[in-house]
């Protein structure tokens, strides 16, 4: 999956002091290969060189708050 600048992320890297953290991706680079690494921007620090395998986008946060509507819908209190 490409992934653009701004996208919000989730790393997978062991090796890595920011695996599991989400992140933000802020510069996508180009190899020589033609396959894209990014650098990703996390609250205490960013990683660069990251391959797009080890990236994952992150869920987002809007949904949970579109559940909780439509259950809010439900239960209007009419009970006729």
């Amino acid at each position: 999956m490409a992934f653009e600048e701004d996208d919000t992320v989730v790393l997978h890297d062991e090796h890595s002091d920011y695996d599991g953290e989400t992140g933000t991706v802020t510069q996508v680079m180009e190899t020589m290969f033609g396959d894209a690494t990014y650098t990703v921007k996390f609250e205490e620090g960013q990683e660069q060189g990251v391959p797009d395998d080890a990236l994952e986008a992150a869920p987002d946060e809007e949904a949970p708050d579109a559940e909780d509507e439509a259950s809010a819908d439900e239960t209007d209190g009419d009970d006729d």
